[in-house]
């Protein structure tokens, strides 16, 4: 029963291995110079809104770079929008926004007005209006302010109503980061979690956050009842924004309206020293609770052996011993099923041709001797739902991008331990060799806990004791060295403790 339940683990394992694999590696994104002269559109993609492709034109344009001591914001100057955010502090990592903080109006055209350390102007006059739009960055904790101010230069009334994008959002399959995108609108009751692929408007907006796998871009605006959308342009792209209440303006009036934003690392450190309501952003999906505990046990680890690694090793330990006496409850009930294997292989015999019958015998004598079948999976149904919140918690966690422990220089990445000449089928071109010592490991622990097994569970045993360790090898090969190491690290106690039985039978 319990290499049922093993193999069922494994196939859902697999599920995570199949997605991983299929989704193309991780891009970064060169920052250019700012003379550099680039397309704002490609050609083939004619079907984003007419405000956008208008206020693009002509196709050419100089990008404006912002540099602090933290970030580098690169904008489009005609457009006064962000192009990408690159971060210092986590290796030139980029967040792509595809016109962020773009005023979505085909008749504006920016051009630089001023620059000091910490803030950028922009400036746009037409026929009836000017627009100053005013980037002012607050160097210590990734936050600015966007402040927007419209003159009416017209000799009538102007009826305003102009969307601010936070960005054009690709959740096409060749973008690898789509996957971890979505979009955490919060209004006055609730915050939820909401896909971008649809159409949606959404009333009552307090804040909206876009993210990928390790940033995000949270923005909030200076009014209680604004209303935000998505914008689904095309099969591959949506626009995320929000709409400000509309507003008359007077000859020779002006209005202005202010934004919060923020643009850094997916750290709840950060978010809630900032704003504790932003802290909603970073979520683990399903078993959301288990991954924030597991990371702020992480966290606590961290604090004492100040390694990422070694705290990984710690939580895997503490959980184990957490774990503990359900272990001891399997083992016994792993030994009392193979004392009772002979009696259950004679009844499979007798009743072969009544399988009814057979099954009823065979749970009689299962209650005649105490014995629960099911007594063994426990321990491994408790470890599911704590391994799939921290593939989640250490899949997104920025505090693990970088970390080094012994060879592995990314604990958010396989190990690569061998980076080979050619790629290998099924390995691919990285040697990770983590998830093979496991296997390895997995291997020994159950030719140790299958050599007292006799008659049809032998033979199955036989069969498992090659595919188990095979399968979940290639299961883990891809994934975070951080999640392998925890995963090695309780294989390894489960056999010291395997062999510890073993002894004192």
């Amino acid at each position: 029963m319990e290499k049922r339940m093993v193999l069922a683990i494994a196939l859902s394992l697999a599920v995570l291995l199949i997605w991983s694999f299929i989704m193309p590696k991780q891009q970064n994104v060169g920052v250019q110079d700012v003379t550099t002269k680039e397309p704002l559109l490609n050609k083939q993609n004619t079907t984003l809104s007419a405000s956008v492709i208008q206020s693009t034109k002509p196709e050419t344009e100089s990008l404006v770079k912002f540099e602090q001591s933290n970030l580098m914001v690169t904008f489009y100057e005609n457009l006064a929008a962000l192009k990408e955010v690159t971060f210092k502090n986590y290796g030139n990592h980029s967040l792509p926004l595809k016109y962020g903080l773009l005023l979505n109006d085909p008749t504006l055209v920016f051009k630089k007005s001023q620059i000091s350390q910490d803030s950028i102007s922009f400036i746009a006059v037409n026929a009836d209006k000017r627009v100053t739009k005013r980037f002012k960055f607050h160097n210590s904790n990734y936050t600015m302010s966007l402040e927007i101010n419209i003159q009416n230069l017209s000799s009538s009334p102007l009826k305003l109503e102009v969307p601010l994008l936070l960005g054009i959002m690709d959740f096409s399959s060749k973008n690898s980061q789509a996957r971890y995108q979505d979009l955490t609108l919060a209004m006055q009751d609730k915050t939820t979690h909401i896909g971008i692929q649809k159409n949606t408007q959404l009333s009552g907006v307090k804040f909206l956050g876009v993210r990928d796998q390790y940033f995000a871009a949270i923005i909030e605006p200076d009014v209680e009842n604004a209303s935000g959308f998505v914008n689904t342009l095309n099969k591959q792209e949506s626009e995320i924004g929000l709409n400000v209440q509309t507003e008359n303006v007077p000859t020779g009036g002006q209005i202005g309206h202010s934004y919060r934003i923020y643009i850094g690392p997916q750290d709840v450190g950060i978010l809630n020293s900032i704003n504790p309501a932003w802290s909603a952003l970073v979520h683990y999906g399903t078993f959301d609770i288990i991954s924030q505990v597991l990371l702020q046990a992480l966290g606590f680890l961290y604090k004492i052996v100040h390694n990422w690694g070694l705290a990984i090793v710690l939580l895997s330990i503490l959980v184990y011993l957490m774990l503990y006496p359900l272990s001891i409850k399997q083992m016994r009930s792993m030994k009392e099923m193979q004392v009772l294997q002979p009696k259950v292989e004679e009844l499979r015999k007798i009743y072969k041709d009544n399988p009814q019958r057979m099954n009823k015998e065979i749970m009689g004598l299962y209650k005649e001797h105490k014995v629960n079948p099911l007594g063994g999976c426990l321990p491994l149904l408790l470890q599911m739902p704590i391994f799939f919140a921290l593939y989640n918690a250490l899949m997104r966690s920025i505090v693990l991008k970088g970390a080094r422990f012994l060879w592995i220089k990314d604990l958010s990445e396989p190990d690569r331990l061998i980076i080979l000449p050619k790629s290998l089928p099924i390995l691919g071109s990285d040697l990770n060799i983590l998830p093979i010592i496991m296997a390895i490991g997995m291997f020994v622990q159950q030719k140790i806990s299958s050599a007292s097994a006799s008659g049809a569970s032998a033979e199955q045993q036989k069969i498992m004791l090659i595919v188990m360790p095979v399968m979940f090898g290639l299961i883990f090969y891809r994934m975070p060295s951080g999640l392998v190491l925890y995963w090695f690290v309780n294989s390894m106690l489960m056999l010291a403790f395997q062999l510890r039985m073993n002894r004192a039978k």
